[in-house]
């Protein structure tokens, strides 16, 4: 069976990379980029809303 991931964007240094969804924080949560630690809500990273609604159900 396939892992379900994320796919995620920086929208300042534009790193794109897959997580799971498991090891991420909430939506409305805080997260930092590990590219250049830019600090936006969790929200902001998703590329995608389909990877936004796979956070929110999974996450």
């Amino acid at each position: 069976m396939d892992e379900t991931t994320v796919q995620l964007l920086c929208p300042e240094c534009t790193k794109d990379w897959q997580i799971s969804p498991g090891e991420l924080p909430a939506a409305a949560d805080m997260f930092h980029c590990p590219g250049c630690h830019a600090s936006r809500r969790m929200s902001e990273f998703t590329r995608t809303d389909r990877d936004l609604q796979t956070l929110k159900q999974l996450g």
